[in-house]
């Protein structure tokens, strides 16, 4: 820190010159005349909408390909260009961006939901591209881009606010002297993570192993689900939930929750992605009421028998539409059999493979599932219950470090990029 600022205090004392960025560089469109066929057997390279969302510095070393004719008049991307995501789900990640800091040894695209930024001449060599990488994700730009933002259900970026968005444009002994920094942080974020996956894949490798041993059931009595089960729900509605959803009315208020199938609950329960509602939205929406410990199974899409045991929030609960809910005689026991590798073959024997996966809700009433005694029912959970411990203590521990390394980051990349304007008289 006491580098950068000798050097501020040498080469720009009285503050820098912030630029709209209209007056740097101008926008470009991604590919645009592409049908979904055109992607499917392509011969071009292209930038995807994961690849800005993921990298800060966008990452050219892709296998995604797009059809174009000879000739085609489309725009290409260059060294030191800046591409946005310009539409998101949610506010929060609205506009985010990538720059392209490695030049490109061959012809490359963007793709047709996204747009380029490109730096004109008289700018172009004022910017370390790598500093534009941390500048464009710091906290203060990012709060600019969201109230660029517009939308409901989905938020797109207005372009017209978003190039009159200002920038510094520190000396580049400045920027360099940042980019030193910054990118040593990640380095370190990344040596952790790379730790943390190391141990969690060995611990995942051994809860797999046990898990698959402990289900060797053959000996056992077997029954349908239909005939076991106390109760298998299928909560299928006509149309998207957002349609059932224009008939109810929302509160702020935490009262009522619905779980949604599309939530990642892999790695725990964010609260905050789920639906609230209010009274009147759940009576209507509610045709199965949930309390917590219930079997929850995808029935539709990518995520198709996805299988998770139902949180306990406190509050009245409900299912989104394509849902499928089970109470058993003991949830935790099978929810570990429908994840284990039998588990999971059962359900893919009775789910349609299409574009659009679907599970065949009669065929999985007549799936045999093993009944053995509670008691090796309970033991089996007990022992699975401690590796899922051990796999969430290191995913507690080495997180709650990357955490604070990211926090620490983002404190000094904020303390960086935050310099004094310099008036225009000056």
């Amino acid at each position: 820190m006491s580098r950068i600022n000798e050097l501020v205090n040498k080469l720009c004392p009285n503050g820098v010159r912030y630029y709209k960025l209209s007056e740097i560089g101008n926008q470009f469109s991604g590919l645009s005349g592409k049908s979904k066929k055109d992607f499917e057997n392509g011969n071009c390279k292209y930038i995807t909408y994961t690849n800005i969302y993921n990298n800060p510095s966008t990452n050219l070393d892709v296998a995604d390909y797009v059809q174009l004719k000879e000739n085609e008049k489309q725009n290409e991307i260059k060294y030191k260009d800046i591409l946005i995501a310009g539409s998101s789900e949610n506010l929060e990640d609205s506009g985010m961006i990538s720059v392209v800091t490695t030049k490109p040894n061959e012809k490359i695209y963007l793709n047709s939901f996204c747009f380029g930024f490109r730096l004109n001449d008289i700018f172009y060599d004022k910017y370390n591209p790598d500093f534009l990488k941390h500048l464009f994700r710091d906290k203060n730009f990012r709060n600019e881009i969201i109230s660029c933002s517009f939308g409901v259900t989905r938020y797109n970026l207005s372009k017209e606010k978003f190039l009159k968005i200002k920038i510094p444009c520190p000396p580049l002994e400045v920027q360099e002297e940042i980019v030193k920094i910054l990118d040593k942080f990640g380095e370190l974020e990344a040596e952790l993570e790379a730790e943390l996956e190391a141990e969690l894949e060995a611990r995942k490798s051994q809860y797999e192993f046990w898990r698959e041993k402990l289900f060797e059931l053959d000996e056992c009595e077997w029954k349908s689900t239909e005939e076991l089960f106390e109760t298998i729900t299928d909560y299928v509605a006509n149309g998207s939930f957002k349609s059932i959803a224009a008939n109810v009315s929302y509160k702020n208020e935490k009262d009522y929750a619905v779980l949604l199938r599309t939530v990642d609950y892999s790695n725990g329960y964010d609260t905050n992605k789920f639906i609230y509602i209010d009274e009147h939205a759940y009576n209507f929406l509610a045709k199965s009421k949930l309390y917590g410990g219930e079997i929850i199974i995808n029935n539709i899409g990518a995520g198709v028998g996805t299988t998770f045991l139902c949180p306990d929030l406190g509050m009245p609960m409900s299912l989104a539409p394509n849902t499928i809910m089970m109470r058993t005689p003991n949830n935790k026991f099978y929810y570990y059999w429908f994840n284990s590798k039998r588990g999971q073959e059962s359900i893919e024997s009775v789910t349609a493979k299409s574009a659009m996966p679907k599970f065949n809700k009669t065929g999985f009433r007549k799936l045999l599932v093993p009944v053995p005694s509670l008691e090796k029912q309970n033991k089996i959970v007990e022992t699975l219950d401690k590796f899922e411990k051990l796999i969430s203590d290191i995913s507690i521990g080495l997180p709650a470090e990357i955490e604070l390394r990211r926090k620490q980051y983002e404190y000094y990349r904020n303390k960086l990029l935050s310099f004094e304007e310099l008036s225009i008289s000056e």
